[in-house]
């Protein structure tokens, strides 16, 4: 069904859907939504009520709680509860608001999902890359790379402000409404839009603006929302080749010939970047130019974490910095993506905080979370220029552990301590119980491959039976 809705909304760009809510409804989406739901880590969270999914046991009991939630759908006598408020403190001292909604609201959420993810996605450009199906953020590094190679040295680096809060209703219901005929379901999605929050304090607080970060069909909302912003340099770029005579001549050069600047946008969630390939003039203009696409939808530019750049000079993106740098031995110039340095003090920190815990039983279990950690660290920047600062971080680590070492056994030597705890190989390698301690450095280093044109997971022959 999800291929059905995705191939009608490709094959017409101008089509809307007015009978979606009996699919919301569905038993199999809803049974699918729901094995989604309690799958997630978040399962484990209550909303306002305090009912847990994985509380909920699978079996019969299972079946009655989906069947109560269609049932309260069929007769449109679902209202979704407030999200219960969750403060996450963020660097500089600040807290950022997740929502937690409940149970019955969370599957509700991702049977709307299910359904309206196939028709957007036909509609999203792929200069996006967050919360999408197939994406991830080594696309939009890989992007930025591929673009800063071929002569986009300026870097305007943008950060929305508080995107999840401050998103306009009636401008998102608006867009939406351009693809979604069906009343139910537009009404559904505005009842969550404003369900309200619980705070922390125990106060309610009724939502005017943005959608409760946390909720699963928030990312969803979110990328609806920026579609605009995603139009308006996609159309501005594919308007650079106007002369069919020109059709051997790529936008770039077409644009530097007839000076005029030409621009990427590649975009995260929130987090974008619009690359600039023309002067710094030129470049300058995005300050006025970004802020009047926004302005529609009620979202405005964080001044503190929005600037101009040139690629030799770096710039951090999702973790990574980014810089156009002189090859060791040779004149010529290349982009690098390396770690940056506020990731690797990311990681220092865990690492720091792990090994300063004095409550692991043996040293296999500290080995085996601090292992954990740093691989899934080590994996994300494996496609970058990444070896020198493995290196590093696996000298911290195996400083740290053997620091924990001396702390947890005061009356052994070092000397004691080495060979009980450090035989592993190579030399010096702490290990116990056959657990040994990870070594970022022997992590195989690869470039990761542009896609360029990423299909989503519904973009399939059609079915013969309609």
């Amino acid at each position: 069904m999800q291929t059905k809705l995705h191939l009608w909304a490709v094959t017409e760009p101008h089509r809307v859907f007015k009978d979606l809510y009996n699919l919301v409804c569905d038993p199999d989406f809803l049974a699918v939504a729901w094995d989604r739901v309690r799958a997630n880590k978040g399962g484990r969270t209550g909303g306002v009520d305090g009912v847990t999914p994985r509380s909920i046991a699978a079996g019969a009991r299972d079946g009655a709680f989906i069947g109560e939630v269609r049932d309260q759908l069929r007769s449109r006598a679902f209202r979704p509860l407030p999200t219960r408020e969750r403060l996450i403190p963020k660097a500089g001292g600040r807290t950022r608001r997740l929502g937690i909604p409940t149970a019955a609201d969370r599957l509700v959420q991702a049977s709307l999902k299910l359904v309206l993810e196939p028709i957007f996605e036909a509609d999203f450009k792929p200069v996006s890359h967050g919360y999408r199906p197939k994406h991830r953020a080594q696309d939009a590094i890989a992007d930025i790379h591929f673009f800063c190679s071929k002569g986009y040295e300026w870097v305007f680096e943008a950060d929305i402000a508080a995107c999840f809060d401050e998103i306009s209703h009636p401008a998102l219901m608006g867009q939406i409404g351009r693809r979604i005929g069906d009343r139910r379901v537009l009404a559904l999605v505005k009842a969550f839009l404003k369900s309200g929050i619980m705070t922390e304090g125990g106060r309610y607080e009724y939502t005017i603006t943005g959608t409760p970060q946390g909720g699963i069909l928030s990312p969803l909302l979110a990328n609806i929302a920026l579609t605009d912003l995603d139009r308006y340099y996609h159309r501005k770029w594919m308007m650079g080749k106007v002369d069919p005579a020109l059709a051997n001549m790529t936008r770039s050069n077409h644009w530097v010939r007839h000076k005029e600047p030409a621009y990427r946008l590649v975009r995260y969630a929130d987090d974008f970047v619009i690359l600039v390939h023309g002067s710094r003039e030129q470049a300058e203009a995005l300050w006025k130019d970004v802020p009047a696409v926004l302005a529609p939808t009620g979202l405005r530019l964080s001044e503190t974490k929005t600037g101009l750049r040139h690629i030799d000079a770096g710039f951090d993106f999702l973790g990574w910095h980014i810089q156009r740098r002189r090859q060791r031995g040779s004149k010529r110039k290349y982009v690098y993506t390396y770690p940056s340095k506020k990731a690797l003090a990311s990681i220092v920190g865990k690492v720091r905080a792990i090994t300063g815990d004095p409550r692991y039983a043996t040293l296999a279990r500290l080995l085996d979370h601090l292992n954990r950690v740093v691989r899934g660290w080590c994996n994300y920047f494996r496609h970058g220029v990444s070896a020198r600062t493995f290196n590093y971080l696996y000298k911290y680590m195996w400083w740290r552990v053997g620091r924990w070492l001396m702390k947890r056994h005061p009356k052994l030597g070092w000397r004691k301590i080495q060979r009980r705890y450090m035989s592993g190989y190579p030399a010096h390698r702490p290990a116990e119980d056959g657990t040994l301690l990870y070594m970022p450095q022997a992590e195989v280093i690869t470039r990761y491959r542009r896609k360029g044109s990423i299909p989503t997971p519904w973009a399939r022959a059609a079915p013969t039976a309609w």
